[in-house]
């Protein structure tokens, strides 16, 4: 099994990884179909089905299935010419991607919210459809938003495609079984043995020119989150809080000595500043999805800012290490809060962020499988249940909460040899059945917990 660390962490914006990052992808491999086709379409069609209807509006959802249908994509999104592309769409009723011919488009009609029963592959589905000049559909394509922005076609979910076709690399391990194994018999660290896999993919100046992005986004995203006031789009009235505690605890650093548990305002500081900025819109890294896009960059900060010795150039070693933690728990379990709940999203990013703390602060390989089985552990069966679909309430405050629970894992591990009773594998497939358990109300679709006993205004 082979997931690069760059489709673990990839640039985009938000508010939601599947929900909007996701769709937006499946438009443009929809293009692409239509681009190889030699037929001429003449309009194209949407449905949304599963999560994908019932919180679309709220994760912006109908906006990226248009705009990825005009040709845009996450990684290089220009939020002014995707807002002329929206009006031009609203003045013409067609969409211009390029390589086709003007496409007629109104998404009064010709893009529906499906609330029925989910297509079966996923609770994330979507239809699109290429019609000709009588309206009939002569293509027709279904993709499902897995997750972290992850997309599979109908025919690939079938075929279990959802990693790299290439050679086999070097450390091809697909459970933290074999991940320690591996660690003992060739000596190298998770990170050195993932970074060997990334190698055999890639020359190293790419592979750490892309590293050295990925957190230089995730940083930025820190830093505009912490200087950014106002209320959030959606309609909640939810105010940015970020920066408001961001300056109180710089005031605070001149006073009497604080309290030992004010760190923890500090990770939930840097963690809202990034959800803040997701929820808004902004540019984030899925990490591993946008939903759990702080908890990640809040702890690699706590560690630059906060501990003593610490260096950005072991940041790398952070990455690399949480995105193999991050790759087991796609493989064998889920990363999306449609399939299995917030332990999907939050958990995964909280296992993830401890086993690459424990890591940089010279955990041995078994202690960093501790981290991570102890974070994801304590965030199994937590529900996805988003006040009216907006990815605010109460997503913004558990990725602090999951910064704090990773640094605590973390530092647990440390204290013990690697030793431990309930092994990461065993977390992870418990993760899985209890996603599968769990009702659908709780899994993104806003129909029940909080989403339902909470005003939505």
């Amino acid at each position: 099994m082979f997931l690069s660390v760059f489709e673990m962490f990839k640039v985009g914006i938000g508010p939601s990884s599947s929900h909007t990052m996701g769709p937006m992808v499946a438009a443009a491999r929809f293009l692409d179909l239509l681009r190889a086709r030699p037929f001429t379409a003449h309009g194209l069609r949407a449905s949304l089905h599963g999560s994908l209807a019932f919180t679309g509006q709220g994760h912006a959802t109908d906006r990226a299935v248009i705009l990825g249908l005009a040709g845009f994509a996450p990684e290089t999104y220009d939020a002014e010419a995707a807002e002329a592309a929206l009006a031009e769409n609203r003045r013409t009723g067609t969409l211009a991607p390029e390589g086709l011919r003007p496409l007629a488009f109104d998404p009064e009609t010709d893009l529906k919210f499906d609330y029925g029963p989910p297509l079966p592959g996923h609770a994330n589905g979507l239809i699109l459809m290429a019609t000709d000049a009588e309206g009939d559909v002569i293509a027709q394509e279904t993709y499902y938003s897995v997750g972290g922005g992850f997309v599979l076609t109908e025919g690939e979910l079938a075929g279990g495609r959802d990693t790299d076709d290439g050679p086999p690399v070097p450390h091809a391990f697909k459970t933290a079984a074999q991940m320690l194994e591996m660690a003992a018999h060739s000596g190298l660290s998770i990170a050195q043995m993932k970074r060997a896999n990334e190698l055999s993919r890639r020359p190293a100046a790419s592979l750490d020119a892309g590293l050295q992005r990925i957190w230089t986004v995730m940083n930025d995203c820190i830093d505009r989150g912490l200087t950014t006031s106002g209320t959030l789009p959606g309609g909640l009235n939810v105010r940015r809080r970020a920066k408001g505690i961001h300056e109180a605890l710089i005031a605070e650093r001149g006073l009497n000595q604080p309290a030992p548990h004010t760190i923890n305002d500090w990770m939930s500081a840097y963690a809202m500043a990034v959800n803040e900025e997701n929820a808004a819109g902004g540019q984030v890294v899925t990490a591993p999805t946008n939903g759990a896009a702080g908890v990640i960059p809040a702890t690699i900060r706590y560690w630059l800012d906060h501990v003593p010795g610490a260096s950005a150039a072991k940041v790398p070693e952070f990455l690399l290490t949480a995105a193999a933690i991050g790759g087991l728990v796609k493989h064998n379990a889920s990363i999306s809060g449609a399939e299995c709940g917030c332990q999907a999203e939050v958990g995964s990013a909280a296992a993830m962020a401890a086993a690459g703390l424990a890591a940089v602060l010279g955990g041995t390989p078994e202690q960093v499988e501790n981290a991570a089985e102890i974070a994801l552990e304590h965030h199994l069966g937590m529900t996805c249940d988003p006040v009216r679909g907006l990815v605010q309430v109460p997503c913004i405050e558990r990725n602090g909460l999951g910064a704090i629970k990773a640094v605590s894992a973390a530092s647990l591990s440390l204290r013990g040899d690697g030793a431990h009773l309930v092994p990461l594998d065993a977390a992870i497939e418990t993760m899985r059945q209890t996603g599968a358990d769990m009702s659908e109300k709780y899994k993104e679709t806003s129909l029940g917990g909080l989403a339902v006993n909470v005003p939505n205004c």
